[in-house]
Formats: structure tokens, sequence, C-alpha cells
């Protein structure tokens, strides 16, 4: 039966303490000292974990590159069961590493991380003589899409010892991952940012067990990222994107609205509603108009009617550098609107402007297809090219704060549990 492992990534340990604690009563079988945690904390990472938890196999993922005996005695001594070492390594190291774990009792696992023939560097790895083979999507890379479902099969074909797999794996996953074979599976993020990690590790060792059809099917690219947008905050993203992409100034006309879709853009001249509209028969269903009026909040390109029109082709929402009018019947709409100001005065349909070139709005520069999202802290753009990272990041903002939620919820301080004092800028 397949095993599941728990990987510690934090860089707190006694938050990672707790949460292995609520993940064994969940019935994990082995606990991973992440490397986040192994780099924060160190050698004590381990040993305060085999401490606490005598009776359950830790692995210590170094990830170990060079000075493999001398990497592998450290954590052996600490009191690590298996030691995770890059399988893109030298062969030197990864031989080095073999004496170290043969001279004091520990198994190695290699990570296939980053290697460029993952099923052929297993084979090398097996003949050299390691433990068991990781394949492993590191979390930078699966923010760009790629996860290990995608050669998992592969591998496993082309060894004979156990192979674990690692990589944004979930309760919707874990399933046909046991199902190809893996012997061990890794979940990090669905297990230690979830509010109650017992109850996930539950969920988590039952899908396990439920037999799931391996498909190679995937979801639609912009279909998943605008599910994936659709679930999170402004601010997640904001986060996501280093604190940026949020335009300044503008505001929802409808609080409770969520906006999600693509930019097609507009530049107008100031209360010149004629490109505005036009917009709107170019505009598909779940695409954003995002207009700018040269920041006039005097006079207003866009109302009720235009807006009415939206609503009735599917379109998204719309926002405004610059004015809107009619707010009061754009509120019964509930409908998506953003926009600096609100006034009474329209201007005249002249014609002056372009509809798909890039323009600015809310001091943000927006090109046509760039990912726009709205909500009540107000409204982010998304680089089109970048849609599908930012989205998973954010996504990965949104669960930590959830656990980080719920420890504030049982009493602490968010200054302690993020460990702030240490971790202030020197």
């Amino acid at each position: 039966m397949a095993r599941l492992q728990v990987a510690l990534d934090l860089i707190e340990l006694d938050r990672a303490v707790k949460i292995a604690e609520e993940a064994v009563a969940g019935g994990v079988d082995i606990i991973e000292a992440g490397t986040p945690l192994i780099k924060s904390e160190g050698m004590d990472a381990i040993r305060t974990l085999r401490e606490k938890f005598p009776k359950i196999p830790i692995v210590a993922d170094m990830k170990t590159s060079d000075t493999g005996a001398l990497e592998v005695e450290m954590a052996a001594k600490a009191g690590a069961n298996i030691v995770n070492i890059l399988g893109s390594a030298d062969d030197a190291t990864i031989e080095d590493a073999l004496r170290g774990a043969e001279l004091y009792g520990v198994d190695i696992m290699a990570d296939l991380m980053t290697c460029e023939n993952p099923a052929e560097r297993a084979k090398e790895l097996e003949r050299l003589g390691v433990h068991y083979i990781n394949v492993h999507v590191g979390i930078d890379q699966q923010m760009r899409g790629l996860k290990p479902m995608d050669f998992l099969s592969e591998v496993i074909r082309s060894v004979n010892i156990p192979v674990a797999v690692a990589g944004g794996l979930d309760e919707t996953t874990v399933g046909s991952v046991v199902e190809m074979g893996a012997e061990i599976v890794i979940v990090g993020s669905a297990i230690i940012k979830s509010p109650d990690v017992t109850e996930a590790t539950k969920r988590m060792k039952k899908a396990m067990e439920v037999k799931r059809e391996v498909s190679e099917k995937r979801k639609d690219i912009e279909d998943e990222i605008r599910e994936i947008f659709m679930k999170v905050s402004t601010p997640n993203i904001s986060d996501a994107m280093y604190r940026r992409g949020a335009m300044s100034g503008v505001y929802p006309i409808n609080e409770g609205v969520k906006m999600v879709g693509k930019a097609i853009t507009v530049h107008t001249s100031a209360g010149d509603w004629a490109k505005p509209v036009e917009a709107i028969d170019i505009a598909q269903k779940g695409d954003v108009i995002v207009i700018y009026n040269h920041g006039a909040t005097d006079v207003s390109p866009w109302g009720e009617l235009a807006t009415l029109s939206c609503k009735n082709k599917g379109i998204s929402g719309v926002v405004i550098d610059g004015a809107v009018r009619d707010a009061d019947e754009i509120k019964k709409m509930r409908f998506p609107v953003f926009a600096k100001a609100v006034v009474p005065n329209a201007g005249e349909p002249k014609g002056f402007g372009e509809i798909n070139v890039e323009i600015k709005c809310g001091g943000q520069t927006v090109r046509p297809g760039d990912w726009i999202i709205g909500d009540d802290s107000g409204v982010v753009v998304v680089p089109k090219e970048r849609a599908y990272e930012i989205a998973k990041r954010a996504l990965e903002i949104k669960r930590h704060e959830e656990r980080v939620r719920e420890e504030i919820r049982r009493g602490k301080t968010l200054a302690e549990i993020v460990d702030l004092y240490k971790w202030e800028k020197k």
C-alpha cells in the first residue's frame, strides 16, 4: 500500500512541529523536514522532529548537490531515516552520498527535479544504488503548469526501486498517482496550509485508496486560469506579483461582485463614449472592457445603457480610468463596474480613439488580452504571458492565509505565527 509523506515546507520550526502533530493524528506515514525548514533552522529541525516523533520515518529534504557524504552524515546524525539528494548532481556526489548512507544506516532518495530526461536519469541512479526515486515537480515549475503526472508512468516503468511523487498533489490527484504505481505520495501545501490539518490528512489517505481513472486530458488553460482567479482575491494576486499590478484610484461601483476576464482595451478622449460602446460589439463573453478616459472625472464615457448591453452579452465587467454615471441603475444590475468617480453628465460620441491598443489605466499598463480581476479591494492587471503562474501563486497565498487565520483563531498573534522579529530585514 502506498504511504503518505507530509512535506513540512515552512520556515518556522514551532509551526512545523504543531502541523506535524496534527498530520500524525490524521494518519500520515512519513514526515519530511522540507528544504525551507532545513535552511531556516538547520539540523535542529531534524533533531526536533526525531525527538517529537521517535517511531515515524523522517526524510531530510537536503537537495544535496555536492559534498554528498558530509550532508548525509549531518542529516543521519540528526535523526533522518531517508536523505533526499538531487538526482541531477554529479555521479561522484551520488556515490559519495551512498557511501555515507551505508556508513550511517540511512537510505538515499534521489530527486529528479530539473533532470532533462527523468526516465533515463532514474535508470542511471538505480544502477548507482539509490534506494528511492522521487518524481518531483518543484513549486516554481508547478506555477508554469508542469505536473509530475506528465512523466511519472515513464519513470515507474524504467526502474525497479520504489518511486515517490511530489508536486502540487491534492485530494483530486493522489488517487491517480497511486494507480500509476507511486509507492510514496508526498503532499505539502494541501495538508500544511489547511485550517484543519488532521482532517485534510485523513481525506488525503482516503483519496489514496480510491481507484481513479488515469487521464491525460487536461483542462483548457484559460478555463483553469479563470477558475483560479475566481477563487482568490485581488490582494492575493497582488501578493503573488510581489505587490504589483494594482490600479490606483479605481474603485467598485458595486460592492460584493467579482470580475475576472481578459482585457478589451479602449483609448478615448474625455467623455467620448463612441469607442467604449463600440467595444461592446467586439468583446466576447467573459471579457472585461478597460477604458482610458484621459483620467477625466468631470465627464463620463459610460452609463446604464452601455452596462445593460454588457450584461446581456455576458461581458464580465468594465474598468474606467475616469468617471461613470447612472450609478443608481448600475447598482441595481449588480454588474461589476470600476471607476475613479461618479458624475451625472456624459460627453459626446465623437468617435476619437482606438480599440485594442496598449493603454494606461489607474497607473497600470494594460494590453489587449491581459487578465483583469476586480473585487471590493480594487482592480489588478496580470500580464497575459504570466497569467497561469500568477493564478497558481495567488492560490498558494490564499491557502497559506487560511492556515494562518486558523492559528490566529487559536490564540496566536500574527507576529508570533510568522516569527516577525526574527525575520525582519537586518
